[in-house]
Parts: structure tokens; C-alpha cells; sequence
């Protein structure tokens, strides 16, 4: 009983696949979206792709409360530089500024960040912010528990000047490659595209994604069957 316990107890952590795709004119957002709490699945549709600014997201992995505070002291730092400026952040001043907190507070957060964006000075950018505060503007980057089982995947895959849609399809499929090989990962699959047009969310269910190797079709739980059927009156 102890341990069950213990595993309540834990911090929610996003076991996660969370990536970032540059493509000729924007880039692409994905995430899967299960959060757990040690063992047990605290959130199975969590949203792990979040606004900074209106041209600029962050994904989270890691311990969700430290990406989420850290997601909010940056909102609030861009929203103080845009008033300041009067035009949006740089998706490059954005990626700084998560870089630099999670750099100071590198003894005391547990995420890793993948900041992506448009702006009208060098497009689509794309930047990963590991586990200490590192910088690095990537054409694609993933990151998350899922992402050990993608990086040949994704070098074999990526190419450059790929097409809006080969962007989205990429991203999407990589995700639910993840989830099938990845016990943290799961649910269901978010993207994010921004270009010079704005930004356009996509959602894709569970039961929609593909299968891959063997996987199980998902099934109506014991309890959705119950609770779906009146039980039968008792005779006596």
C-alpha cells in the first residue's frame, strides 16, 4: 500500500514526445498529450503546446509544473517587451528569454523546451532548450521520453523545403510512431503550424492515429461497457 501511496504522490511528469519542424515558409508544432503522476496516468489529454505570444509557442516536457510556471514568467516578460517595443517578440528573443530562466534555475527545473515560431525578420525558426538551459536553433528538433526512439526516424525522413503539409503529416506520424514504443506517451496528438498567415491548430483523436507494430486496436474499457448497459433487475 505504501508504494501506491508514494506513486499518488508524485510530481506529475510529462512523459512526452514533443517536436518542432521547420518547413518552407513556417513551422510545425506536435505533441502527444498523456501526463503522469509516477505510474498512473494523471491526464490523458493534457495540452502540452502553449501560446508565449501570438507568433511564438513553446512545447513542455518534463515535470509539468515547472514547464507551466516557466511558460507563464516568459508570457509575462514578452507581453512587458512587446508594450516596450511596440511590435511582438522575435521568436529568437523569445527563445533567449526561456533559455535564461531555465539556465538561472538550472538546480531546480526538470524540463526540457522545444520554442518555435514566425517572425517577419527570419521566418519560421526552431529552438531546443534541453535540460539545463543549452540553446540550439535546430531545422527540426524533438524532445521528451519519446523522442530516443525518433532520432533515426527522423534522419532518414527530414528534408529540406518540405511542403506545409509534408510538415504536418511528419509530425503526426513521428508522434504516433512515439506513442506506440513509448509507455509515457499517449493519448491524443496536437499540432501547431505558424506562418506569415497566423497560426492554425489541429487535433488529432487516439482512435484516429495509425497502428504500428502489432499494436492493439483501442477498446471500450470495462467500465465505459458497464456503465453503457442497465444492469439486469434482480430476481428472487
Amino acid at each position: 500500500m505504501d508504494s501506491i501511496y508514494n506513486d499518488l504522490n508524485a510530481p506529475h511528469s510529462m512523459g512526452t514526445t514533443i517536436i518542432g519542424v521547420t518547413y518552407d515558409g513556417g513551422v510545425v508544432l506536435g505533441a502527444d498529450s498523456r501526463t503522469s503522476t509516477g505510474m498512473y496516468v494523471a491526464n490523458r489529454a493534457s495540452d502540452k503546446i502553449t501560446q508565449l505570444t501570438d507568433n511564438v509557442y513553446i512545447c513542455r516536457s518534463g515535470s509539468a509544473a515547472d514547464s507551466q510556471v516557466l511558460s507563464d514568467y516568459v508570457r509575462y516578460y514578452l507581453h512587458q517587451h512587446t508594450i516596450q517595443l511596440g511590435q511582438p517578440a522575435t521568436v529568437k528573443v523569445a527563445a533567449n528569454l526561456v533559455r535564461m530562466v531555465s539556465y538561472n534555475n538550472k538546480n531546480m527545473l526538470q524540463t526540457g523546451l522545444i520554442v518555435g515560431g514566425w517572425d517577419k525578420y527570419e521566418g519560421g525558426k526552431i529552438y531546443g532548450i534541453p535540460l539545463g538551459g543549452t540553446l540550439l536553433e535546430q531545422p527540426f528538433t524533438i524532445g521528451g521520453s519519446g523522442s530516443s526512439y525518433l532520432y533515426g526516424f527522423f534522419d532518414q525522413v527530414w528534408k529540406e523545403g518540405m511542403t506545409q503539409d509534408e510538415a504536418e503529416k511528419l509530425v503526426v506520424k513521428a508522434v504516433s510512431l512515439a506513442i506506440a514504443r513509448d509507455g509515457a506517451s499517449g493519448g491524443v496528438v496536437r499540432t501547431v503550424t505558424i506562418n506569415k498567415d497566423g497560426v492554425s491548430r489541429k487535433f488529432y483523436p487516439g482512435n484516429t492515429l495509425p497502428l504500428w507494430h502489432e499494436e492493439l486496436e483501442a477498446k471500450d474499457s470495462l467500465l465505459d461497457s458497464l456503465s453503457a448497459t442497465s444492469p439486469e433487475p434482480m430476481v428472487s
